[in-house]
C-alpha cells in the first residue's frame, strides 16, 4: 500500500483518514470516506483499484467529474476509462473490450448507465471487485442533491455480485451519513469522517442590496485581477449579464452554464484550469469537476440553495492550503427564485393520480413499459420529481424496476449483406438470417422487428442486441438505438389510488416544506451572530472545532443585518385576465380543460412544467410576470380570481 502510494502517486505519506479507509477496502470491507472538498477522497479508491484483483466500478453524478478524474489517472499511467453519452459506439466497444480482457483497473460511469440493457449484459460478464459511489450524499433523501436513481445502487451491487462498496462525499450531515451507512451495511468503524473545518477559508458575508451587487462585485474583483476565482449565480441569464458588465469594466471574465454547448463549456473550463482566464461567472453546473488548487476567491453573487451547496462551492477555494476568501453578498432579493425552483418540483395531485391510474389499469405480474418523456408530458410532472415518484412507488412495493432498453434498433450495412452471412454457419447463420428477414426495410436503414423475429425464430432479445453489437464492432453495420424505455413489473395493481395518491402528495408536500426550510436556514446562517466557521463545521457533525475561527465576518465583528427586498406593487393592482387570458385560452384549446390554480401560479412565477412546453408558454405574455412575488402570495391571488 505504501509502496504504491509513493511509486504511482508520488506521495510519501497519507493524508488524514485516507489510510484507514484504504485499509478497510483492502481488507474486503465496505467503507465510507466523508472528507472536506479537496482532502483526497479520490485516492481512497484509486490506490486500492491498483491492488484489487478485478475491476473497480466508479459511479459519478457528473460527466465533468468523470473527465477530470480520468485526465488525472491517465497522467499517472493508470488504466482507467469511462463509458458515457459523448462517446461513439466504436469508443464504447473499445472500452468494453479492455474491461473484458482485464486490461482496465477503473471504469467510470453515470448511475443512469446501469439501467441500460446492453451495459447490464456486459457487466454480468465481468468480475468486479469494488463499487465506488462518488458524491454519495445523492443517495439520501435527506441530502441536498438527492438523485432518485442512486437509491437503486445497493440493489445493483447485489445483482452484479460486487463484494464491497466505497462511498465518497464531502457534504454529509449526521442524518445523511447514517442513511448512507444503513443502505450499504457499512460497519460504524468503517465510516471515516475527518471533520469539515477549513481553517484557510475566510468566510465573509456582506449585506449588499440587489441594486448594489454589481458595483460591489466590480470593486472586489478589481482588487483580485491576478487571482483565480469563481462567481456563483442562480440563473443562466444572470451569468451572461454579470459577465457583460465585468467585461465593460475591464475585468476579463467568462460565463459558464448548462445552457451552453458541451464543446464551449469544455473550452471555458480548460482555459480556467490553465490560468488563461482568471474569473468564471457560473451556475452550479460549474465546479464539481474542477480540481484546481489555487482558486483564491469564491463569490456568491446570488444566494446559495442550501448550507450544503454553499459548503461544496466554497470548498473549491484554497485546495493548496493557502488563505482564500469566500464572499457571500447576502440579501433577500433572490429568495423567491430559489423557492420557485422547489415549488416547481412538487407534482400536482392530478399528475400523481394520472400515473397511479395508468399502473392500476394493468394486471398483476404484467410489465409496465414507459418512456419517461411521454409519461412526464401525460402527467405534467417534471422529470426529476417523476423519477422520485417512481422510486417511491418501488419503495412501497407497487412496482419494481426491471431494466431499460431502447425501443428501436436500426442499422444500415457498410459491407454487402452476403459478406456478413458468409461469416456464419449452422444455427448461427439461421439466427442472423432470421434477424435480417424480419427487419423492416427502408431505402437505407433496416429496423429490427422483434415481434416479427420471435414468430419465425425462438431467441432472446439480449442475444439479438449482442449480435448487433458484434456486427457493429466488426465494421459491418452502422447501428442506432432510440426511444429509451423503462420497464417496471407491476406488483400490486389493486391498490387504493385515492389513499396512495393522498399519501404521495403528502410526501412531496413535506419535501417542499423541508427544501424551503433549507433555504431559510441558509439565510439564518448568513445573519448569525456566532462564528461562521464553527457553525458550518457543527452543521456537518464536526464538534472538534474552535468556538471562534478568528477570520470570518462574525469573528471580525461584522454581524450581518440582511437588507429587505424592495417593495413590490400590491397584487390587487395587477390585471389577472391581462396576464393569464392568453395562456388560459391556449390551454383550453390544446388540453380541452381549464388550467389548474397551481399551473397558473407556475406560469405567472416563471416556473416551467411539461404542459407549458406543449403550449410554448414562454412566448405568451404574462409568463414570469410575477416571479419576484412569493409563490404562496401569487397562488392565493389566483385562487380569488
Amino acid at each position: 500500500m505504501h509502496q504504491t502510494l509513493k511509486n504511482v502517486f508520488g506521495y510519501s505519506q497519507f493524508r488524514t483518514g485516507q489510510e484507514q479507509v484504504i485499509q478497510a477496502v483492502l481488507a474486503g470491507r465496505s467503507a465510507a470516506a466523508i472528507f472536506p472538498t479537496g482532502s483526497g477522497k479520490s485516492l481512497c479508491y484509486q490506490l486500492p483499484a491498483l491492488l484489487l484483483d478485478h475491476l473497480t466500478l466508479v459511479v459519478s453524478p457528473l460527466l465533468a467529474l468523470i473527465q477530470d478524474q480520468l485526465a488525472y489517472l491517465t497522467r499517472l499511467g493508470i488504466a482507467a476509462a469511462s463509458i458515457d453519452s459523448t462517446q461513439s459506439r466504436e469508443e464504447t466497444h473499445a472500452v468494453m473490450t479492455q474491461a473484458r480482457s482485464g486490461q482496465l483497473k477503473i471504469l467510470m460511469i453515470s448511475v443512469e448507465r446501469l439501467k441500460n440493457e446492453s451495459f447490464r449484459n456486459f457487466l454480468s460478464q465481468i468480475p468486479i471487485s469494488l463499487l465506488v459511489v462518488d458524491e454519495a450524499h445523492c443517495i439520501s433523501e435527506w441530502g441536498h442533491n438527492f438523485r432518485p436513481d442512486y437509491l437503486k445502487l445497493p440493489d445493483y451491487q447485489r445483482q452484479f455480485s460486487i463484494p464491497q462498496a466505497l462511498l465518497l462525499t464531502a457534504t454529509a450531515t449526521p442524518q445523511v451519513a447514517a442513511d448512507m451507512q444503513a443502505k450499504f451495511a457499512i460497519a460504524p468503524d468503517d465510516v471515516v469522517s475527518t471533520g469539515f473545518h477549513r481553517p484557510n477559508l475566510n468566510l465573509l458575508v456582506e449585506p449588499v442590496s440587489g441594486e448594489q451587487r454589481l458595483h460591489r462585485l466590480t470593486q472586489w474583483l478589481l482588487q483580485r485581477t491576478h487571482q483565480s476565482g469563481i462567481v456563483y449565480v442562480t440563473l443562466q441569464k444572470t451569468a451572461e449579464q454579470v459577465v457583460e458588465h465585468l467585461n465593460h469594466q475591464g475585468i476579463a471574465a467568462l460565463a459558464y452554464h448548462a445552457g451552453m454547448e458541451n464543446p464551449i463549456r469544455e473550452s471555458i473550463q480548460q482555459q480556467f484550469m490553465a490560468g488563461q482566464v482568471k474569473c468564471i461567472v457560473a451556475t452550479i453546473a460549474f465546479g464539481m469537476g474542477i480540481d484546481k488548487s489555487d482558486i483564491r476567491n469564491i463569490v456568491h453573487f446570488d444566494l446559495p440553495k442550501s448550507i450544503e451547496g454553499y459548503s461544496q462551492e466554497i470548498g473549491r477555494a484554497g485546495r493548496d492550503g493557502l488563505s482564500s476568501d469566500c464572499l457571500a453578498m447576502a440579501n433577500r432579493d433572490g429568495l423567491q427564485v430559489l423557492e420557485n425552483f422547489v415549488y416547481g418540483d412538487t407534482p400536482q395531485p392530478q399528475g400523481i393520480r394520472c400515473v397511479l391510474d395508468e399502473i392500476g389499469s394493468l394486471p398483476t405480474d404484467s410489465n409496465w413499459e414507459i418512456t419517461l418523456y411521454s409519461l412526464s408530458a401525460r402527467s405534467n410532472i417534471r422529470m426529476l420529481p417523476l423519477k422520485t415518484l417512481l422510486v417511491q412507488l418501488e419503495l412501497r412495493g407497487v412496482i419494481a424496476s426491471r431494466y431499460s432498453f431502447f425501443g428501436e434498433y436500426r442499422f444500415k450495412f457498410l459491407v454487402p449483406t452476403n459478406t456478413v452471412l458468409a461469416r456464419f454457419k449452422g444455427e448461427r447463420l439461421q439466427f442472423v438470417e432470421a434477424i435480417l428477414r424480419s427487419a423492416r426495410k427502408a431505402i437505407t436503414w433496416h429496423t429490427v422487428d422483434f415481434d416479427a423475429l420471435y414468430k419465425v425464430y425462438a431467441t432472446e432479445r439480449s442475444r439479438v442486441i449482442t449480435a448487433l453489437g458484434y456486427f457493429e464492432k466488426e465494421g459491418w453495420i452502422e447501428l442506432e438505438a432510440k426511444q429509451m424505455t423503462e420497464v417496471y413489473a407491476v406488483l400490486t395493481p389493486g391498490f387504493d389510488a385515492n389513499v396512495l395518491g393522498l399519501e404521495l402528495a403528502g410526501y412531496f408536500q413535506s419535501r417542499e416544506v423541508s427544501e424551503v426550510k433549507r433555504i431559510h436556514a441558509m439565510l439564518d446562517f448568513f445573519a448569525s451572530d456566532r462564528c461562521l466557521g464553527n457553525q458550518l463545521a457543527r452543521y456537518f457533525g464536526d464538534v472538534n472545532v474552535p468556538d471562534k475561527c478568528g477570520h470570518c465576518s462574525v469573528c471580525n465583528g461584522q454581524v450581518v443585518q440582511l437588507p429587505e427586498s424592495a417593495l413590490l406593487p400590491a397584487l390587487d393592482e395587477q390585471n389577472f385576465f391581462e396576464l393569464c387570458g392568453d395562456v388560459m385560452q391556449r390551454h383550453r384549446t390544446h388540453e380541452n380543460q381549464e388550467m389548474s390554480v397551481e399551473s397558473l401560479t407556475r406560469f405567472l412565477c416563471g416556473i416551467t412544467e411539461p404542459v407549458q412546453t406543449k403550449l410554448k408558454a414562454r412566448s405568451i405574455g404574462g409568463y414570469g410576470a410575477l416571479e419576484n412575488y412569493p409563490y404562496a402570495m401569487v397562488r392565493n391571488w389566483v385562487k380569488m380570481r
